[in-house]
């Protein structure tokens, strides 16, 4: 590995930032030397601050209906091949109920978007997650809202939210999403989430179309400035039923190196090791927490709904990815030296 990069790697490593120049210095030729000296770095920060620890977080996805057509995204309204879906609050608490007894002691709520209608049946929804298991904590991840909409997730009992800014380069933006989505709202809605008062989770696409190693420059001091709870990243996928059908996948090992360096960035981030990793390579998910990552969501999702929450091509929803396979998981984590838990998994400081 360059001399460079190993003195900006131990920086990074000391003092949790970098400038953008010398963000994209990191990017720039990387190797495989390089990633793995950021891997053991990244996985001894991890370590420091939560141990052997794997979190699980039960992903029950509610729906795939979705006003947005961003274009890459399979559930995007103008995908007529998309069967559609929305599950009832009784088949929501079923999840919850089957997750509780599997251990699971997070739930997250994903679907696609489908505006400010559906807030008090949101609300409600969280408030009998809550009463029915009052040690749990509920993480939303269902997209934009105004600001009240949010204060009334929060004030109903949610914890966290999920909202992936996918880039923090404005044009970039752009051309990944329709003219009537906005970038300044995107970030608006995530300032807001956390002056709320939510543990606030952002991310981004790993190889998207038109991404650089500026752009992603601009995502690593985002999240260093933005500073949340939690960051999700994973390798772009294309879907065969959007514009970017045609584009090639991002790369796994760019997507662990920079798990790595989001590790350095912020010690105590939750971290998943998405399903898109795993989508891609057979051990990504165990090769994602060698690379510093210390959260994992398995599936808890009605069978039959999985099949159609399909944001991406070959999108995985069975074996370790399902939460029925709990004790695969657990002895994947375990032959590699780490140990899922039971446990809510908050945010730590350090």
């Amino acid at each position: 590995m360059s001399e460079r990069t190993k003195q900006l790697l131990d920086r990074l490593e000391r003092e949790h930032t970098l400038s953008l120049d010398e963000y994209a210095a990191l990017l720039r030729g990387w190797t495989h030397e390089d990633a793995a000296y950021a891997a053991e770095k990244a996985r001894r920060a991890c370590d420091r601050v939560y141990g052997d620890a794997v979190y699980i977080r039960g992903l029950i996805e509610v729906s795939n209906i979705c006003r947005n057509d961003c274009l890459y995204c399979g559930i995007r309204r103008s995908n007529r091949n998309c069967t559609r879906y929305r599950l009832t609050a009784d088949q929501i608490m079923s999840c919850c109920r089957e997750g509780y007894a599997l251990g699971f002691r997070t739930f997250v709520l994903q679907g696609g978007e489908t505006g400010e209608s559906d807030i008090d049946a949101v609300c409600a929804l969280v408030l009998s997650i809550k009463a029915e298991f009052p040690d749990c904590a509920v993480t939303l991840s269902l997209g934009e809202y105004p600001t009240e909409a949010y204060q009334a997730m929060f004030d109903a009992g949610g914890d966290r939210y999920l909202l992936r800014h996918e880039t923090a380069d404005r044009a970039h933006y752009q051309s990944l999403h329709p003219p009537d989505m906005s970038f300044d709202h995107r970030m608006q809605c995530l300032y807001d989430l956390k002056r709320i008062g939510f543990q606030v989770g952002c991310g981004f696409m790993v190889g998207s179309p038109g991404q650089t190693v500026e752009t992603l420059a601009q995502d690593l001091k985002f999240v260093e400035t933005f500073a949340p709870a939690m960051c999700g990243i994973g390798p772009f996928i294309p879907h065969k039923d959007t514009p970017f059908g045609g584009e090639p996948a991002g790369s796994v090992e760019l997507t662990l190196y920079l798990l790595s360096i989001l590790r350095l960035i912020r010690p105590a981030l939750l971290l998943p090791a998405t399903t898109a990793l795993g989508t891609l390579r057979p051990d990504g998910r165990e090769q994602g927490m060698l690379a510093g990552a210390n959260v994992v969501m398995p599936n808890l999702s009605p069978p039959d709904a999985r099949e159609k929450y399909t944001l991406y091509n070959g999108k995985l929803y069975s074996g370790a990815e399902s939460a029925q396979h709990l004790a695969e998981l657990k002895q994947r984590m375990s032959a590699i030296g780490l140990r899922v838990v039971t446990d809510r998994g908050d945010a730590k400081s350090g």
